[in-house]
């Protein structure tokens, strides 16, 4: 390490990175370092998280060259320098494998980088490495446990590891982050997979507006909802990291209809609760929540009333609670996108299709199905063209429901800027609808599970909800950093 103590590099913000990188007393080199020496130490020995698939093996190389430009007048940005892991189902065209945790997709080198690791490279962020994940991204089989991976083996919560839940398919970016194994990790979600486990390891998740990120190079579930989104320890960093994988992608055509790319930092400072209007579903939201969760939410309440903010009680407002677990539309998008995904894998891996994916692990039980795989042999029913009546069907009234006669009604007839929720309740409405949440701590329950709060808006309505979010993260500062013994 340069001039800087080890104690203050953790928990360190983008913020105050740089004013180190630009003083000279910390480098990307020495950052990198530290990160790794601390991945050694916790991820792979001690409380063994289990959370770094992967590490990048040009990652110090990589940090030495930024420090140069660094050094020779050329900053490229807020993540010049900054160390950044990645989920495992995100390509990368380097050394590092991309697998969604299966052991049939193990010896996997993408041949190209995917859209936004490319602008993460062009951003000069390092990519330290590749997260573990849920296999599949959680689309492998009913009792599947969140984190668990034929490839990965399971990442555990670390603020109760082997005890907690760590929740979501994105669970070692969250896990990651919580640990200070990185300064910010880059999730995916179709369904819950970076606003849950945000919630669960206590940092912040942002899922995109479907369109605003684009997936080229991301190994999917379903073309409707999936999305990238950034995973960090504050709301300002992951406004950052969102600003930089934002853009149009040409080939992804849901990126076209995006706004054009501001700051979503400017006047963040600003940011205020005073006179905003959140909606809650209040019954619907407490109805499964433990007497201490139900107070950390009524707790949430209380400061947004104190900070000037409204709260508008919807429970007569049936479209938001009627979510369910109606998997048609994600049984038939993930064969037909899966599928188009693998044209890309060298023929000599001898897994070209979903029908390969699901041969191999029967060839393989031992070591791949430890838990089934009753959702690939489900999709691989379908016919994989997208035509049938039952999809079709299923889809727009996806749609409907969620948008025109849901969020966007309920928003527009209440006025809301924004609609609360505890993280881990409400999350598949804005999910099936495409539209964007951001997961910000919120205290603790009673096993020491660490609790959020979610905001969810209309379609692209990110600079707001940011907005909100970081005002609410300031009056509350609910972040705990993990204490490793």
């Amino acid at each position: 390490m340069s001039q800087i103590n080890v104690l203050q590099i953790e928990e360190i913000t983008l913020n105050q990175l740089h004013i180190h990188f630009e003083s000279g007393d910390l480098t990307s080199f020495d950052l990198v370092k530290y990160y790794l020496d601390r991945i050694s130490r916790y991820d792979k020995q001690g409380p063994q998280i289990n959370s770094v698939l992967e590490v990048n093996p040009d990652a110090l190389f990589i940090a030495r060259n930024l420090d140069h430009e660094r050094q020779n007048g050329k900053i490229r940005g807020p993540l010049h320098g900054v160390p950044v892991i990645i989920k495992d189902n995100i390509d990368t065209a380097d050394q590092m494998h991309t697998s969604a945790g299966s052991l049939a997709l193990q010896n996997h080198y993408a041949p190209q980088d995917a859209f936004i690791v490319q602008k993460l490279r062009e951003a000069g962020a390092v990519i330290l490495g590749t997260a573990n994940m849920t296999e599949w991204a959680n689309f492998m089989a009913y009792n599947m446990p969140n984190g668990y991976s034929s490839r990965g083996g399971q990442v555990l919560n670390p603020y109760g590891p082997g005890v907690l839940d760590v929740s979501g398919s994105s669970s070692g970016s969250a896990a990651a982050v919580a640990c200070n194994f990185a300064t910010l990790a880059i999730g995916t979600e179709t369904s819950g997979s970076i606003l849950c486990p945000a919630g669960n390891n206590n940092i912040v998740g942002i899922k995109p507006t479907v369109g605003l990120v684009s997936r080229t190079g991301i190994i999917p579930i379903s073309i409707s909802q999936d999305t990238a989104g950034p995973m960090a320890r504050t709301v300002k960093d992951a406004a950052i990291l969102l600003e930089v994988i934002a853009g149009v992608d040409s080939q992804d055509a849901a990126t076209h209809i995006a706004p054009m790319q501001y700051s979503y930092t400017d006047g963040l400072e600003q940011s205020s609760l005073n006179g905003k209007r959140f909606g809650v579903t209040y019954e619907f939201c407490i109805r499964d929540l433990n007497e201490k969760q139900r107070s950390v939410f009524d707790e949430v309440l209380q400061l947004i009333k104190t900070q000037g903010g409204e709260i508008i009680y919807l429970d007569q407002i049936s479209p938001l609670e009627k979510d369910g677990s109606n998997y048609t539309v994600l049984l038939h998008e993930f064969k037909s996108g899966l599928n188009h995904y693998l044209k890309s894998v060298s023929p000599a891996i001898g897994i070209s299709t979903l029908s390969d994916v699901i041969a191999f692990n029967n060839e393989h039980k031992d070591n791949c199905l430890k838990y089934n795989q009753e959702l690939l042999i489900e999709s691989n029913e379908t016919d994989g063209t997208l035509t049938s009546t039952e999809y079709l069907q299923s889809r727009m009234n996806d749609l409907e429901k969620t948008q025109n006669k849901g969020i966007d009604l309920v928003m527009n007839e209440n006025q809301l800027d924004a609609i609360i929720s505890p993280n881990d309740v409400w999350y598949g409405i804005p999910a099936k609808a495409g539209y964007p949440s951001i997961s910000v701590p919120s205290g603790f329950d009673e096993a020491g599970l660490p609790l959020s709060v979610m905001f969810t808006g209309v379609a692209f309505s990110e600079k707001k909800l940011i907005q909100l979010a970081y005002a609410f993260e300031q009056a509350s500062q609910k972040r705990v950093p993990v204490v490793f013994k």
